[in-house]
């Protein structure tokens, strides 16, 4: 037998390449990707609770600053770990950085932080939380639920997907 290495292939007409719209994707994948979403805001924002409460509990009770100036500067130290969590490792697979994300996402810890001041406050002052458990208590139910606002702004605003943001966003 033998074979001729000159031969060459017939070439075969392909299509033209048309734009492709991704298919529909199904249920259990959306609630499994935002499964994964959650987890991995979990882990970002759990290491942040993390350093708000250390810088916390290091300002008012080692330091003793006031209670306020406490949250507020622990809130701020967190915020600034946390955009390199979310930005590098919770939402890597979103578009790449911009002036704009970063613009949004310090707009919307700030007002993060300032709801979790507030509910600080609430607790603190006006329910009498108070003390070394009352202060940390109330430090926690600020964060949680100022953790839900931004879980929902970082993921629709901040971080968003390639698709979502548009051409005019860089």
């Amino acid at each position: 037998m033998t074979v001729n290495l000159s031969e060459q292939r017939p070439q075969v007409a392909r299509p033209v390449a048309e734009t492709v719209v991704p298919a529909p994707v199904p249920a259990f994948a959306r609630v499994r990707r935002l499964a994964l979403e959650v987890a991995k805001f979990g882990v970002v924002g759990g290491s942040g609770v993390a350093v708000n409460f250390l810088v916390f509990n290091l300002l008012l009770h080692a330091v003793s600053w006031a209670p306020m100036t406490a949250t507020v500067m622990a809130s701020v130290v967190a915020m600034g770990t946390n955009y390199l969590g979310f930005r590098f490792f919770a939402y890597r697979d979103r578009s790449s950085r911009t002036r704009q994300q970063i613009a949004l996402f310090f707009v919307f810890s700030g007002i993060g932080v300032m709801m979790e001041s507030l509910l600080f406050y609430i607790g603190y002052h006006g329910l009498g939380m108070n003390g070394s458990l009352g202060s940390n208590a109330a430090k926690a139910l600020s964060i949680v639920l100022a953790s839900a606002f931004r879980f929902l702004v970082y993921r629709t605003w901040v971080f968003q997907h390639e698709a979502k943001q548009g051409a005019g966003a860089r």
